[in-house]
């Protein structure tokens, strides 16, 4: 984490939790995204630049994404992958304006920096952990705009693109959901100045729930490796570009997509459970027995009790509905609805 901002946060009344944060209850917080409109220290993701001349091209061979279509005003999802398809990392990727950057989980930061470093090699490549430099803040809820809009931050309009105001850069995910990257020494007078003007002030459990909600999973230390970029949907938000050239895994992705393979599918569900259920649990159904018929994702507290997740698990045991969570006889999920058509099978 960024100590200067931390701290500042931590004199806000923030409690700092591993790699999240919390300023009330989690139950309290999640409510707030439901009621109203929440102001969010993202300090449970890391930050990559990716400077030098070769940059775009360098980053275009080895993600999901066509990095090269990544202009000053967009942002893009895509995801850093094992020869086998399997995700190693989710990403949000944007132009700070000389740079791309790079933001992901922060417990798996460290090892992606690692990894795509080993691919520089004589490209004009530099890559830097930005998380000292950058303090990302995200504002969830219906009056996300008027509220950005009251502090003096320009909103863009379209989803996946952003918006400058000095150097403050405001990105779009839809239309409740904005992340801010703004230069760390700024970061506490804009947070401030969004907590004053009406917004809530949240911890990670409350973006949490935003992004389930939102139908945005996150790869987290717990589940890498363990899904093919469509069983997270990530060909519907756009996270997949199937017209660009190789990458890590393409292979797979491209047979998948186009040989009808897919097996498993991401769904938002809500799970009756007294203690926070571990991303990574293991799900069953009658279908399959014993054996393990899919994976929680994220997780988050529900305002009315238990959790919301995203849950990746066989499109057939998801049409006969009955899923457990931990064994066959564990809580049984409830299916709730996601922002976006799934494609038909």
């Amino acid at each position: 984490m960024n100590t200067l901002w931390t701290e500042f946060l931590v004199r806000e009344g923030a409690t700092l939790e591993g790699s999240g944060i919390r300023f009330n209850a989690p139950a309290t917080e999640v409510g707030a995204v439901e009621s109203g409109t929440v102001v969010v220290p993202l300090v449970h993701l890391g930050l990559i630049r990716c400077a030098g001349d070769d940059s775009v091209p360098f980053l275009h061979n080895l993600l999901s994404n066509d990095v090269k279509k990544l202009g000053p005003q967009s942002a893009q999802w895509s995801s850093f992958n094992t020869p086998k398809g399997r995700m190693l990392a989710s990403l949000l990727l944007w132009n700070d304006g000389t740079d791309p950057m790079i933001a992901t989980s922060a417990d798996v930061q460290p090892m992606l920096q690692k990894k795509l470093s080993m691919y520089v090699l004589r490209s004009k490549v530099k890559l830097a952990d930005a998380t000292p430099d950058i303090a990302l803040i995200g504002v969830s809820g219906a009056a996300a705009d008027a509220l950005l809009a009251g502090a003096g931050i320009a909103a863009s309009v379209a989803p996946m693109t952003q918006a400058v105001s000095g150097e403050l850069r405001c990105i779009r995910l839809d239309q409740r959901n904005l992340v801010l990257a703004v230069p760390t020494a700024a970061a506490p007078e804009v947070f401030a100045k969004l907590a004053a003007g009406g917004a809530t002030k949240a911890g990670t459990a409350a973006w949490q729930l935003a992004m389930i909600r939102a139908g945005l999973p996150l790869i987290t230390a717990a589940t890498q490796e363990e899904f093919v970029a469509q069983m997270l949907n990530f060909e519907v938000i756009g996270g997949v570009s199937f017209n660009k050239g190789c990458y890590p895994g393409q292979e797979i992705v491209a047979r998948t997509q186009y040989l009808g393979k897919l097996k498993k599918r991401m769904y938002h569900v809500h799970v009756p459970a007294d203690a926070a259920p571990a991303a990574g649990a293991d799900l069953f159904t009658p279908e399959f027995g014993e054996q393990s018929a899919g994976k929680l994702v994220n997780v988050a507290s529900a305002p009315d009790g238990g959790f919301e997740a995203l849950a990746v698990m066989q499109i057939s045991c998801a049409e006969a509905g009955q899923v457990h969570l931990g064994s066959p006889q564990g809580p049984q999920l409830q299916f709730l609805d996601l922002p976006y058509a799934l494609p038909e099978k």
